[in-house]
């Protein structure tokens, strides 16, 4: 399987500039996890831009109906 990048990067809304991963779905998804954590894609703007990607800020979004 190809990875698409140019095509991921059209909905990527990772603000961390300098990630090696962007584009990359599937070593975003690889890293994130590792570390009990969900991409920034999962994340709406705001919410992602304090880089507090944890499940329980996910879920903590999900409970406010933000997600």
């Amino acid at each position: 399987m190809d990875c698409q990048k140019e095509k991921n990067l059209k909905s990527c809304n990772c603000s961390y500039e300098p990630c090696s991963r962007k584009g990359r779905c599937c070593d975003c998804l690889t890293y994130h996890r590792r570390n009990r954590e969900l991409p920034a894609c999962f994340f709406p703007d705001r919410a992602e831009r304090s880089y507090d990607r944890s499940y329980e800020h996910f879920a903590r979004l999900v409970t406010a109906g933000k997600v």
